[in-house]
């Protein structure tokens, strides 16, 4: 996985669409849970009759759970229908990994069961393709192998696999570890209510302008395809999620009048708009589990050049992440109609970017890495996208890698091999 940003964790910088409102002088050209995992299973560290209290309550809980089974065998498929009969949890049965991720598109799973050998990517990149959506970061996944597939087992767990279950198995065995895994999936779903609680109040944000419509979920999806597209880990693509739901969360503090007004912003205005920033990162501050995007939230306004907010950040400064969501959050608001201008076309919005890097505001790899993902947004536009899946975007990516390797000439989108991590 080369390229020139390496791994790093912390979001990017650059913004220069003035969000809601804009400069003095008139609007420039161009512009889901929780935090970490509690160790020791259950009610760790609670006296023993309050945790068998609290097992009572998560069993009664998991009375109607979902299993997702996928593997091509349907005669493996009704074997482990056979072994997890008596848990009585309900089976979902698929026999490839697409007809899996069109399930998990419609429906809840509470446990998957993967073959490591499923056709098309694989159970080891259905792993990971499920740990870098929100919706399935959590989601407890076994990978089922047999004696001959022990190789596999380091690969599968770095993939973000919770069991690695080589057959034959001990059904007593299997069906223990599956009712400790929804326990403890069933105890996570209880936790980080103050985190949820933020995540509403950024959507109480966007809500309080119609016009935005699914702003923030488009912003997060092309935010993660970018990141999927340059190659970085999961813990990344999470954290532009997140970004891009809560990059705007301290507008909750900017007056309706400020952020509806038509026309310019008076400069004492302006500031009060541009402090949304600071704000935004203080109201997650109190969230261990929000630190990796509070870059994000405070800098996604900064500029390539250092004439930004809030801290005049230049180049590489700004956190990577940040001028990620920055180029997603510039390009939707263009696309979008705003009170004070029009929705511009697609193309008309790429230019406008193009003439931003050109001025020396944004990072002029990310802009290509964004102009290259362009058809992935075109077509699914405004409320399509918001309905798109991290899924399916990796799907969408990993094809456009295949025709960039086979055929770079004529690869969608001109996708090409170099800028394509492997």
């Amino acid at each position: 996985m080369l390229n020139r940003f390496g791994n790093s964790p912390n979001g990017a910088p650059f913004n220069p669409k003035g969000g809601r409102g804009f400069p003095p002088g008139g609007f420039p050209a161009a512009g889901f849970q929780g935090g970490g995992l509690v160790p020791g299973g259950v009610a760790g560290g609670f006296p023993a009759d309050q945790q068998e209290e609290t097992r009572d309550v998560q069993d009664q809980a998991m009375v109607t759970r979902q299993i997702l089974v996928v593997d091509p065998d349907a005669e493996k498929r009704a074997a482990i229908r056979h072994i997890l009969t008596d848990l009585r949890h309900d089976l979902i049965e698929a026999a490839c990994d697409s007809e899996a991720f069109t399930i998990l598109a419609s429906r809840r799973a509470d446990l998957v069961l993967v073959d490591l050998h499923v056709p098309e990517i694989g159970g080891i990149e259905f792993c990971e393709t499920l740990r870098r959506a929100e919706s399935t970061r959590l989601l407890p996944i076994f990978i089922q192998a047999t004696a001959t597939d022990q190789e596999y087992e380091a690969r599968a767990i770095e993939a973000g696999a919770d069991e690695f279950l080589i057959a034959p198995k001990n059904p007593g065995a299997i069906r223990a570890r599956v009712q400790a895994s929804i326990r403890h999936k069933v105890m996570l779903e209880t936790l980080d209510e103050s985190e949820s609680i933020l995540f509403s109040v950024a959507k109480s944000v966007e809500e309080r302008d119609p016009d935005l419509g699914q702003h923030c979920q488009r912003l997060a999806l092309m935010a993660a395809a970018m990141g999927i597209a340059l190659g970085l880990p999961a813990i990344d693509i999470l954290n532009l999620q997140r970004g891009g739901y809560l990059h705007d969360i301290g507008k909750i503090g900017v007056p309706d009048r400020i952020l509806f007004k038509p026309g310019p912003l008076s400069p004492d205005e302006w500031e009060i708009m541009k402090s949304h920033c600071e704000r935004g990162e203080r109201i997650c501050s109190c969230m261990k589990s929000l630190a990796p995007v509070l870059p994000i939230i405070r800098h996604h306004h900064e500029k390539w050049d250092g004439s930004g907010y809030p801290d005049g950040l230049k180049g590489e400064q700004i956190p990577l992440l940040a001028r990620i969501v920055q180029l997603a959050d510039i390009y939707d608001a263009l696309t979008t109609e705003r009170p004070y201008k029009r929705a511009y076309s697609s193309e008309e919005a790429i230019g406008l970017i193009h003439e931003g890097r050109d001025k020396g505001w944004r990072d002029p790899y990310l802009v290509e890495v964004f102009s290259d993902l362009l058809p992935l947004f075109r077509n699914p536009l405004q409320a399509d996208l918001a309905r798109l899946s991290i899924q399916s975007l990796s799907a969408s990516l990993h094809q456009y890698r295949k025709d960039a390797l086979n055929n770079p000439d004529r690869a969608a989108g001109n996708l090409g091999a170099v800028r394509f991590i492997r």
